[in-house]
């Protein structure tokens, strides 16, 4: 028989697992954003890299 505040102790009892549940949801939600902002500073850092090159080709092409 389940009294009134056997309740409460299944809450308080489930409080560590939801924690360390939010914990994980969390640090995956928080990987899969730095992969993201990972893929793209590369590829902008690629682009960037391409005009450097452009930039420096027409600059010595002038000085011939």
């Amino acid at each position: 028989m389940m009294n009134g505040g056997d309740g409460v102790f299944t809450v308080f009892a489930l409080l560590p697992l939801m924690f360390y549940l939010a914990i994980i949801i969390f640090g995956v939600y928080f990987v899969i954003k730095v992969v993201k902002f990972m893929d793209s500073k590369i590829k902008l850092d690629q682009e960037k890299n391409e005009k450097i090159d452009q930039l420096i080709h027409v600059i010595n092409q002038e000085k011939k």
